[in-house]
């Protein structure tokens, strides 16, 4: 099942079928354990809505929950990183925490700064190479139970991270610097390991760059990027965990304004999002 947060409430999607409810308070939908037994639950009863549209659904599937985020899980993104920073001195700290047995997790985003699928991502005035990073994203319980899954965008200033590692949060932090959606993908068991993500980058109509790559080449397990999150934090809500990305252009490559961003990932969707 995927759920769709509308202006009024939600529709959720069962084998093909569209049904749309009213929801009172996002938040308290969402984080709910068993949450796809919760789902069938809500539409019990309920007959398919003939009027239902997923077309105009722009809301990032989220209230009021944090955005957070995991690095170096893939070696691909161990590899970039590492290229980035050289310069900086700060090279061999990706190869260690690649290898180490905390991984890399940092804040992403709040609400404000997140947006959603047709939604505009920004690149940083002060950058000059900036990159998006697709990936899957976890949608997590106050209870720190994996419910569900969307996919996301970490938009990500390499010239600033690049200059040295300190300078994360500002590379990663910042109005427009995330997208989520289209909708939160409720599967009766976890994602398949074999799901791929797919990076599209466009512009001025023509494509100039792609690529794909299955979650199983993650090194991290989700189960252990969710406890070590949980370890000293609270989520009354529930939040989102960026689990980090495997896709990412080569080092001459930059965002541009005007940029279309398509990422996709198999049974949830595909994010579209536009560079201002």
């Amino acid at each position: 099942m995927q759920i769709y947060k509308t202006a009024d409430g939600a529709v959720i999607r069962k084998e093909n079928k569209l049904y749309k409810i009213k929801v009172d308070n996002w938040d308290t939908f969402i984080n709910r354990m068993n949450l796809h037994q919760a789902l069938l639950k809500d539409i019990e009863g309920l007959s398919a809505a003939g009027d239902a549209s997923l077309a105009d659904i722009t809301d990032p599937p989220m209230g009021t929950q944090e955005v957070w985020a995991s690095g170096v899980t893939y070696m691909r993104s161990k590899h970039a990183r590492m290229e980035e920073s050289k310069k900086a001195g700060g090279g061999s700290f990706y190869d260690r925490v690649y290898d180490a047995e905390r991984p890399e997790l940092f804040f992403k985003a709040t609400p404000q700064r997140t947006v959603g699928h047709g939604g505009t991502v920004r690149i940083r005035k002060d950058s000059h190479w900036d990159v998006p990073e697709p990936e899957l994203v976890l949608f997590i319980s106050s209870e720190g139970t994996i419910e569900g899954y969307t996919v996301g965008n970490d938009m990500s200033s390499r010239s600033i991270e690049g200059e040295n590692p300190l300078y994360l949060p500002q590379a990663k932090t910042y109005e427009g610097c995330a997208a989520l959606g289209p909708c939160i993908y409720v599967p009766k068991e976890p994602i398949d390991p074999g799901t791929k993500i797919k990076l599209a980058i466009a512009r001025e109509g023509s494509e100039i760059f792609s690529g794909e790559i299955a979650i199983d080449q993650m090194k991290r397990k989700h189960a252990e990027l969710v406890a070590f999150l949980f370890r000293e934090c609270k989520f009354p809500n529930g939040c989102f965990l960026m689990t980090g990305t495997g896709i990412i252009p080569p080092d001459d490559f930059s965002l541009k304004l005007g940029d279309e961003v398509r990422i996709s990932i198999d049974r949830i969707g595909t994010l579209l999002n536009f560079v201002g």
